[in-house]
């Protein structure tokens, strides 16, 4: 008896070769370049010049609007002479005071309202109130309680700082799931102890964000007050420098100043922010 092999025609048979998969990939220069976050940043900022220097030279008038050469020179002049760093330092000690007691008064807030309702009520009723008012508003207040001088920039900076920061604390805390808090209890972790191995590793993410936005806000703020307090207290800042050559028509030292608070921003976002979360949300695996 013969047998008979039927072939169906839905099936598609090869001709018995086997294509293998390519797991691995020799990646191309242009590919390990691209790969690398600073340079792509660094290819951002060119193009960003270049646009600035194509529209000045193409506008022509350096007093409404100095090309990023005539920026860049003014900037170096400026640092030659030591008015730039002067000035710079004297707005960063500033910053630091009022970004200090931000953060402890928001540490202290956050961890009143994780330990009791009424702490977690006040906090979001605080929030609630004064984190929709522009810092620069409490300006007339900040004169009449502290007077001309460092004390009325720093009480408005704490307050543009404490807001953000608080929210996405207290924002991480609760967000941390129940199960990683019982591990901790079953581990017999208790009060700060809990506070320290569970709470803020698994918040930290929000908690970095509140840093990050706090700083933002107290840069912008700082300026913005600097501008006032410059006038009134002869305080030598930033924004001083920038609204005394205002004053002056020096446009390009207005820019060079402006470019300063910018380039201070990037380095402390590029160094120091992206170093912690190096250190800690990548590292713990929160973060590709």
């Amino acid at each position: 008896m013969t047998e008979v092999l039927y072939t169906r025609p839905e099936i598609v048979r090869g001709d018995g070769k086997k294509d293998f998969l390519q797991v691995e990939k020799t990646l191309s220069a242009f590919e390990r370049i691209y790969r690398i976050g600073a340079v792509r940043k660094a290819f951002i900022l060119f193009v960003l010049a270049a646009a600035w220097e194509i529209y000045g030279r193409w506008l022509g008038n350096p007093l409404l609007f100095p090309s990023f050469s005539e920026t860049v020179t003014a900037f170096a002049a400026n640092i030659a002479d030591g008015t730039i760093p002067a000035r710079a330092l004297a707005s960063i000690k500033t910053l630091l005071i009022g970004y200090g007691i931000g953060i402890v008064l928001a540490a202290l807030l956050t961890t009143l309202a994780i330990g009791s309702r009424i702490g977690a009520d006040l906090l979001e009723t605080l929030t609630s109130m004064f984190n929709p008012l522009p810092a620069i508003a409490l300006l007339p207040l900040a004169l009449i309680w502290f007077g001309l001088g460092q004390g009325s920039v720093i009480f408005v900076l704490v307050n543009s700082v404490l807001w953000a920061i608080a929210l996405n604390t207290h924002a991480g805390f609760r967000s941390v799931s129940n199960t990683m808090r019982m591990v901790g209890l079953n581990y017999g972790l208790r009060g700060l102890k809990l506070v320290r191995h569970i709470l803020i590793p698994a918040a930290f993410p929000s908690i970095l964000t509140g840093l990050k936005v706090g700083w933002a806000f107290a840069w912008r703020t700082l300026i913005a007050a600097e501008l006032v307090f410059g006038v009134s207290s002869g305080s030598g800042g930033l924004g001083w420098f920038i609204f005394e050559n205002r004053n002056q028509l020096e446009t390009a030292n207005v820019f060079a100043g402006l470019f300063t608070v910018i380039l201070i921003g990037l380095a402390v976002e590029n160094l120091i922010f992206a170093t912690i979360e190096k250190k800690t949300i990548r590292r713990w695996g929160m973060q590709a």
